[in-house]
């Protein structure tokens, strides 16, 4: 489980070609004291196992779901990734509950830039527009985030100047694709009440 709160801003150092799958090999010196091999780390919110560890670099294997669900298959040696570990049971909930299962991806359509500031706007199935609400909550790309805008196939974020320098999400442009994973508790309403028509 997972804050949504990026922890550390990634670099990409190899993608390893494993049939079906890849490994992936991240580095970053601020997170990578505290990770060692098994634990779980999101990268761009989706959830990995570290495999290997040597130094600042630790390496997660993706198999061809992960790659076919998520942006991680378009990764390159030099891409940035954000990370963050996983929520220890004494820490602050500074986000809101994400579990690194990736739910689909967006196309970032729009950005209206302000100077620091800046508003995103994301192109998005119908299938996960139905798990959205306006004031509530989105991870994209691994980060937590309000929601502001809602339609039936399209929702915007407001980006502050703190998120946009420490996140991957200031580097996006216009047809970029990030990964989308929608507010647990919508999930569950969202069943409950299809079930409601079950014989």
């Amino acid at each position: 489980m997972f804050s949504g709160i990026v922890e550390a801003l990634g670099e990409i150092v190899a993608v390893i070609s494993e049939p079906p799958g890849c490994k992936l090999v991240v580095k970053d010196s601020k997170i990578a004291p505290q990770v060692g091999v098994a634990d779980s780390v999101a990268v761009n919110g989706c959830c990995l196992t570290v495999i290997e560890k040597e130094g600042e670099t630790f390496a997660f294997q993706a198999g061809p779901e992960t790659l076919e669900r998520t942006n991680l298959g378009q990764l390159q040696p030099g891409s940035p990734v954000n990370l963050e570990l996983a929520l220890r049971a004494d820490s602050r909930l500074g986000g809101h509950f994400v579990s690194g299962h990736i739910d689909g991806q967006a196309t970032l359509v729009r950005i209206n830039d302000m100077g620091d500031w800046a508003d995103y706007y994301f192109e998005i199935p119908k299938e996960l527009a139905k798990q959205m609400a306006s004031k509530g909550s989105v991870a994209v790309d691994g980060v937590s985030l309000t929601l502001v805008r809602c339609e039936p196939n399209l929702f915007s974020v407001a980006l502050i100047p703190y998120t946009l320098q420490v996140t991957t999400l200031g580097s996006r442009k216009v047809g970029d694709k990030v990964n989308i994973e929608t507010d647990i508790l919508a999930k569950y309403v969202q069943r409950l009440a299809e079930a409601q028509e079950w014989d």
